[in-house]
């Protein structure tokens, strides 16, 4: 007789509590960053020299080589990119590198948050897209390019070897020296761009390669709770709820707690999507792009209805989520606040002083709740945008492909 929840889910959930409840009471997060913020300051400082030298040889083109690099690896890209993977028909692919992308992104931002180390200052920074500003605003150990290069690449590396048995050594040798260069690439510009120090690049290489190794272990069995296990979507949105307050608070504010919600809701509409509709439109049998089960000239069809309707579903959940969450939280009677997403209930002063206590707080209390137990209604809002926004991607638009026979 199968349990109502399973243990290992009731344990992972009890073990993440836990966690909240024990680093809370012993102020875990100024501990570490008292034993490492020192030593990496330092090692930030003294790697100064070596960015000077590299960024000696600055050149036009190289300014836009790295640039364009560093794009092609930020997470807006990614978030572009998976829905096309998810529509070409490699759902299986495009889910893995979701819930991997999630993994990096929680795990390099809660540490750039807990060290609070300083990006390099007194060198030039020779990139000016407005994605850089954004992330030049959070710590910097360490690199997510490198990380989430390392991660992704070396995951999709994997993924074409394994459904490519027929491929010879050299093919392999090939393939691991171009991951290996682009991976050097990206490192590099990070550091002739002024954006990072050596040792954010070289923690965020040594990172990625511990959580690539993980996931290679796990991959298999994660695949296959989303699409047959159970209690999977409650189970997620409750992993998903819990990960916000378990995320450490910053020395000072950053927005590498927005990019989490946003990727959480994302992994969380991914997995509540294809958990519901696997069967129809996610398994190993769907038609692939450039089959003639799926010509290109039907993919591009599918790209130019699914981003103005995934788009369009974004809108949506914003706007509901904006109209259903303080009507929620008034008739449950709680004190809500909003840092901008909803004018009635933003104050320049009131929010001012509510982000301050937000940033200062516990583990149970910094996100959520302030001193006048006010809940930040914004983090809700956000967190329900993107993961309607990734539901349309695996559910509703290949609902829409399938009436239009697409």
């Amino acid at each position: 007789m199968e349990t109502l929840i399973p243990t290992w889910q009731a344990s992972v959930l009890g073990g993440v509590l836990a966690w909240i409840v024990v680093s809370s009471m012993f102020n875990v997060t100024r501990i570490i960053r008292s034993l490492t913020q020192p030593w990496v300051s330092s090692c930030v400082i003294s790697g100064i020299p070596i960015i000077l030298q590299i960024q000696k040889y600055q050149h036009t083109f190289l300014d836009a080589l790295f640039t364009g690099l560093s794009c092609l690896v930020s997470v807006p890209f990614y978030t572009g990119f998976l829905p096309l993977l998810f529509w070409s028909g490699h759902g299986k692919l495009a889910r893995q590198m979701t819930l991997l992308m999630a993994v990096c992104d929680y795990a390099g931002n809660c540490i750039k948050d807990v060290v609070s180390a300083p990006r390099p200052k007194s060198v030039r920074i020779l990139t000016v897209t407005s994605d850089e500003k954004d992330f030049a605003m959070e710590y910097g150990l360490p690199s997510s390019h490198t990380l989430n290069t390392v991660c992704l690449s070396g995951y999709l590396f994997h993924y074409i070897l394994s459904y490519n048995e027929t491929s010879n050594a050299s093919f392999h040798l090939l393939g691991f020296a171009f991951v290996c260069v682009f991976v050097g690439l990206i490192g590099l510009g990070r550091i002739y761009l002024g954006m990072h120090s050596v040792i954010d690049i070289i923690f965020g290489l040594f990172l990625g390669l511990a959580i690539l190794a993980f996931w290679l272990c796990v991959h298999e069995h994660v695949d296959k709770f989303v699409v047959s296990g159970q209690n999977v979507t409650s189970f997620w949105a409750a992993l998903s709820f819990l990960s916000l307050f378990a995320y450490p608070t910053p020395e000072l504010p950053t927005p590498s707690f927005e990019y989490h919600t946003a990727f959480t809701g994302v992994a969380l509409g991914i997995v509540t999507g294809v958990q519901q509709t696997y069967d129809n439109f996610h398994h190993e049998d769907v038609p692939r792009v450039f089959t003639s089960q799926l010509p290109i000239a039907v993919f591009f069809c599918r790209i130019l209805v699914g981003i103005p309707t995934i788009l369009l579903v974004k809108f949506c959940s914003k706007a509901l989520a904006k109209w259903i969450l303080p009507i929620t939280a008034n008739a449950l009677g709680i004190s809500i606040k909003s840092s901008g997403y909803v004018p009635g209930l933003t104050g320049s002063s009131m929010v001012k002083k509510s982000n301050e206590v937000k940033q200062s707080n516990g583990y149970l209390q910094k996100m959520f709740f302030s001193n006048q137990d006010s809940f930040d209604v914004d983090t809700g809002i956000r967190l329900l945008q993107y993961a309607g926004l990734a539901w349309s991607v695996v559910d509703f638009v290949p609902s829409i492909f399938s009436q239009l026979n697409l």
